[in-house]
């Protein structure tokens, strides 16, 4: 994924909900207990955790009991010192003392909690990437130094691998192929940053890897749930022989959900939204082009998937009446440039949530010879009166738009290619006329014509026609 591509947009829910999801985050709730907790006798360590002796109460304090309550207690302390909720006075004494932040937990604006989490949010991911405690302790050299070829542990190879995994889950979450609250198998996760693109049947050392990728994701996860950065069914134990074996590969799909099923939550959403941006990513959000002129939402939804340009062409829409939305949609759809026919189709989709009251900005431009075609497509699917009937050459000229506009939008589509066939049927004598149509797009559209058609003879024709079209243009 390159930081200069353009992700489809998320849709976020309100900032005011978010913070309310953050605020009952487990992580963050236990941190905020924590803070209000500690007092005058509290002490840490020269890392700034909680000394050992203090964990019991703390986790006391937290209703936390069992084997893992220290853990637990230990890492809600953690959070509670990265984010600001508790700051140390002294570190030579190891005082405590309440942090400023606390006060934005109750008082600060949604937005205030919502950068509170996300510091919460990168201190576990930095822990998530670290080897397990018991594994470090074992790979301590004499020295107290950390032998890290005995882990075969790459602190850059994890974080990566985690990152390109939480980018693909993001990716399924705003596509439009994979519904948003669905889950994702935690063998397909790992499949997709350790299996190359180009290769069929996975090799047995691939396979392995994957394994590999799955068994340490599992552990992530389980750390990245408790701050409400995804909702997450484990690995199953007992797949497990014992904890040396590696899982079998799932071979049944009913099976699937025991090898883990992970799914990003809205928060989470929000929260590798805002890391992708903060990375240089154009990670955009339905809603962003709400106040924006027609020109920036014709053409910053160019890119999107239909659904998505579909919201947010609404929420435009909702903040301006029909008469000045249309006018000021028509306006910004004109143009000669290589993104002038998909900026027009993405101004005929948003048209078409216009109510009849735009009618008169639709009869405004009958006679312009880039909008009149789709003026009057729009009018007598509307049910006016009087609509006049296009001249042939206007005709032609929007159907090389249309045929441009979806090369643009989706390449060399199957729509594309059946579009393509019936104009080609139902236009006798189509390619004698069309070359000379003064479209800039009418070689390249001829051209894709000539590529799609499946009849030799018609292709064969749509060649020559381009061919006469770039000759006419470049005379």
């Amino acid at each position: 994924m390159s930081d200069s591509s353009t992700l489809p947009p998320a849709r976020l829910r309100p900032e005011a909900e978010l913070a309310r999801d953050a605020l009952s985050a487990p992580l963050l709730s236990r941190a905020a207990r924590l803070a209000r907790w500690a007092g005058p006798d509290t002490r840490v360590d020269a890392g700034g955790g909680l000394v050992e002796e203090q964990l019991p109460a703390a986790a006391e304090e937290l209703g936390l009991s069992g084997d893992d309550a220290a853990a637990y207690a230990s890492e809600a302390w953690r959070i509670a010192v990265d984010t600001g909720l508790v700051e140390i006075t002294d570190e030579e004494a190891g005082t405590v003392a309440t942090g400023e932040d606390l006060a934005t937990l109750t008082g600060g604006s949604p937005q205030d909690v919502l950068g509170l989490w996300l510091t919460a949010l990168e201190a576990v991911l930095a822990d998530a990437s670290v080897p397990d405690l018991d594994d470090l302790v074992d790979a301590m050299a004499e020295g107290g130094e950390v032998d890290l070829s005995s882990l075969d542990w790459d602190p850059e190879a994890e974080a990566e691998l985690l990152d390109g995994v939480l980018g693909n889950l993001y990716l399924l979450t705003v596509g439009e192929d994979h519904p948003g609250d669905a889950s994702v198998p935690l063998p397909a996760l790992a499949a997709s940053v350790i299996v190359p693109s180009d290769m069929g049947e996975p090799t047995n050392d691939v396979l392995e890897q994957v394994s590999d990728a799955m068994m340490r994701l599992d552990d992530q996860f389980r750390l990245l749930e408790p701050i409400g950065l995804v909702e997450y069914q484990p690995v199953d134990e007992a797949l497990m022989a014992d904890a040396d074996e590696e899982p079998a590969a799932p071979v049944d799909e009913a099976d699937v959900a025991r090898y883990g099923m992970v799914r990003l939550t809205p928060l989470g959403l929000y929260g590798l939204r805002a890391r992708l941006l903060e990375a240089g990513f154009e990670a955009p959000a339905v809603g962003d082009l709400a106040d924006k002129g027609a020109d920036v939402l014709l053409d910053g939804t160019a890119p999107f998937p239909p659904a998505a340009a579909h919201a947010e062409t609404e929420l435009w829409l909702a903040g301006r009446g029909p008469l000045t939305a249309a006018r000021e949609l028509l306006a910004a759809a004109r143009g000669s440039d290589t993104g002038a026919p998909l900026r027009r189709l993405r101004c005929q989709q948003a048209l078409s949530l216009v109510g009849t009251e735009a009618e008169p900005a639709l009869r405004e431009v009958l006679d312009d010879g880039e909008l009149g075609g789709l003026a009057r497509v729009w009018l007598t699917e509307h049910g006016a009166r009087d609509v006049p009937a296009p001249p042939q050459e206007m005709v032609f000229w929007l159907t090389i738009d249309t045929v441009a506009a979806q090369l643009a939008a989706e390449g060399n589509s199957e729509e594309l290619r059946a579009l393509v066939e019936g104009l080609a049927r139902q236009h006798s004598g189509f390619f004698d006329t069309v070359w000379r149509i003064d479209h800039p797009a009418t070689p390249d559209v001829l051209e894709a014509m000539g590529r799609l058609h499946p009849d030799k003879k018609i292709a064969k024709e749509a060649r020559k026609a381009a061919f006469k079209a770039r000759s006419q243009q470049s005379g």
